[in-house]
């Protein structure tokens, strides 16, 4: 078809109802379809009257698999030939009216007015900058579930870190189940934009910073997450933080912080 020339280059592999692929000699091979078929058992098979983000939507891939099962999709991108692409793919499969598509950062997500059932967070984080800002404003606005997946430094370890520890006593950081991220000065693979890699015990310590509990893996760096009361409640006191970070008012907020702050210095000097 013409029209897949056009618009290319293409980074998803798209099987199109007319049975034309938009990438059908991807450099990864049947891409994200192979990503899909993990993910496909662990999603609900009907999703009428869900709120679904799709972050780095890209040429829509996930976005029209979930559209298919019912849901209703925000689609966002910061590159606008991707989101050419999946507007062009959506209307190929009829979902045009089930599939909204904006061009914005994930941290734009702050400032939207709504909430989503399941938020699709793949492949986007070790490309930031900021990446627990992210994971922050994600967690905010994630009601049920998130499907998360990044790229990962090597170490499968994962034990119970301590709930605190003297600020001398910092050997056991170094121990490979500790949570830690590399961080790529340069490039990799040839991408400037690859910041990040954090170890298996990072992604599952920061998800529970941000309030949020692992309850599948059902691939190689995939995670399906669950929004958890009891560690949101945690995260409370770094509300002005993230106020702030986002460009909203903070002052108010900032109260309960500086009073824990107080509480805490307080007990430092008793210790004395």
């Amino acid at each position: 078809m013409q029209e897949i020339e056009q618009l290319g280059p293409w980074f998803h592999n798209l099987h199109l109802p007319n049975g034309e692929e938009t990438a059908p000699n991807h450099f990864l091979g049947d891409f994200p379809s192979f990503k899909w078929q993990e993910l496909e058992p662990h999603i609900p098979t009907d999703l009428s009257g869900w709120e679904v983000l799709d972050i780095g939507c890209n040429a829509g891939f996930y976005s029209i698999e979930l559209a298919k099962r019912g849901a209703n999709v925000l689609g966002i991108d910061v590159d606008p030939h991707y989101l050419r692409q999946a507007e062009w793919a959506a209307k190929q499969f009829g979902l045009e009216d089930k599939i909204e598509l904006k061009q914005m950062q994930v941290y734009d997500v702050a400032r939207l007015d709504r909430q989503f059932d399941l938020v699709w967070y793949m492949g986007v984080l070790y490309h930031l900058r900021y990446p627990l800002l992210s994971l922050d404003i994600l967690s905010q606005k994630t009601r049920r579930m998130m499907v998360f997946q990044t790229l990962t430094m090597p170490g499968a370890g994962d034990t119970e870190t301590p709930d605190d520890f003297e600020i001398n006593d910092r050997q056991r950081m170094l121990e490979e189940s500790w949570p830690k991220m590399a961080f790529i000065e340069k490039k990799m693979a040839g991408d400037i934009t690859n910041w990040w890699a954090p170890n298996h015990a990072a992604i599952k310590a920061m998800l529970r910073s941000c309030g949020l509990s692992v309850t599948e893996q059902p691939g190689h760096e995939i995670y399906i997450l669950e929004v958890d009361e009891v560690l949101r409640k945690a995260q409370q006191w770094n509300q002005s933080e993230l106020l702030s970070a986002t460009g909203q008012d903070w002052q108010e907020a900032v109260q309960q912080k500086v009073a824990g702050k107080n509480e805490y210095m307080v007990g430092q000097n008793g210790r004395k």
